[in-house]
């Protein structure tokens, strides 16, 4: 009887001798052939793809600001890498910290520039005590607002006084009296820089000697108005200038620019050192268009360093209102009147600055705005260890 078809093997096949060599390599079965058409390197084509898709996954996570702890976990599984889910990494990296305002003032110097208004004309012939090299000519006095500021609080820099009398926004950058200019003194170790400049640009104290030397019944204070309305239109492109200046000596400094106060009651009645309520309230105008002058071109500085994200500020503080009860001719002014020196027949240079008081309410100003800030978060960073 034939023997079915692979029921058996044939005789001279199944009576062959086994091959020499070791039993477990000789038994070993065969591995099965897989034909070509079905075969899928798995194993290959996952070791190549999963680091891929992980990248990928990496750059749209980041690229959407997710938390970073996702991350390292979706790596973890998706590159076989065993990371246990719940041990976190050995070692994590610093981290980024906002300041807050008071924090990048003190980061560094005070550094108090600008005009009399800054410097303590008001009040320099009454304290005459040394303040720093050139006091003298430039009147910087220890009754100025920036002592008081200085000390109310820290600043690991110590502080630099270089304000001066009667600087214009093109003194502060050429210098005056012999001194270096003011800008010279400002360095990136500055984290706060107060100035109060313009004034004198406009000509406010040629102005006002003009409105009080007139004849009583003369208009030849307010007939200024068109001189001094380009005076202060000129103004805007320079303190740009001095603004743009100080944020390349100190990009990280906080810089506070203080205004003017008004000189004289809001609704006058009465003639003062020979200036009619009219007069009054023309300089008060004047003033009123510093103030907004210099605030306008602060604000849009400001806005121009918060839109990139840079670090510090320029901020405006209007004093306009802060002598309010205390102006010219009030009981207790906060600003002198006309000061007369008979004998010499000359103006004491102290007329129409501020009193000792007055000082003290910039002082008061400065330091409410310090702790205040520029309304915005700041963009001042500290790297903390973790």
């Amino acid at each position: 009887m034939a023997t079915p078809p692979g029921a058996a093997n044939p005789p001279d096949v199944a009576d062959r001798p086994k091959p020499a060599g070791p039993p477990d390599v000789a038994d070993r079965p065969s591995p099965e052939v897989v034909p070509a058409a079905r075969r899928t390197p798995v194993g290959r084509v996952g070791r190549v793809v999963r680091p891929l898709v992980a990248a990928a996954i990496g750059v749209a996570l980041a690229l959407a600001c997710v938390s970073l702890d996702v991350y390292p976990k979706l790596a973890c599984a998706l590159l076989d890498a065993g990371c246990p889910a719940d041990t976190p990494p050995p070692g994590q990296l610093p981290h980024l910290t906002r300041l807050s305002p008071v924090q990048v003032a003190q980061k560094g110097k005070y550094v108090a520039l600008g005009d009399s208004y800054s410097s303590g004309e008001g009040v320099y012939d009454l304290d005459r005590q040394p303040v720093d090299d050139g006091a003298d000519r430039c009147h910087r006095a220890t009754g100025s607002y920036v002592p008081v500021v200085a000390q109310a609080y820290r600043f690991p820099g110590g502080t630099a006084f270089y304000a001066c009398s009667g600087a214009t926004t093109r003194q502060l950058l050429s210098g005056q009296h012999g001194q270096p200019p003011q800008i010279s003194r400002v360095d990136s170790s500055a984290g706060l820089v107060t100035l109060s400049i313009g004034g004198n640009d406009a000509g406010f104290t040629k102005v006002l000697t003009s409105c009080i030397v007139k004849l009583p019944w003369s208009t030849a204070c307010v007939d200024q108005e068109p001189a001094v309305s380009r005076r202060i239109e000129e103004l805007g492109p320079s303190l740009l200038k001095v603004l743009k200046e100080l944020r390349v000596r100190a990009p990280d400094a906080r810089i506070i620019v203080l205004g003017y106060p008004r000189p004289f009651p809001a609704n006058p009645t009465e003639t003062v050192d020979n200036l009619s309520p009219a007069d009054q309230r023309w300089l008060n105008t004047v003033a009123r268009r510093l103030n907004d002058l210099a605030g306008s071109v602060a604000a849009d500085f400001d806005r121009a360093i918060a839109a990139f994200g840079a670090p510090g500020s320029v901020e405006y503080v209007d004093a306009y209102e802060s002598f309010t009860g205390h102006e010219v001719g009030r009981p207790q002014p906060y600003l002198n009147g006309l000061n007369v020196d008979m004998e010499e027949l000359t103006v004491n240079a102290r007329s129409y600055h501020p009193t000792g008081d007055g000082y003290r309410r910039f002082a008061d100003l400065i330091t409410r705005q310090i702790a205040a800030g520029p309304g915005r978060p700041m963009n001042n960073y500290r790297l903390t260890p973790p």
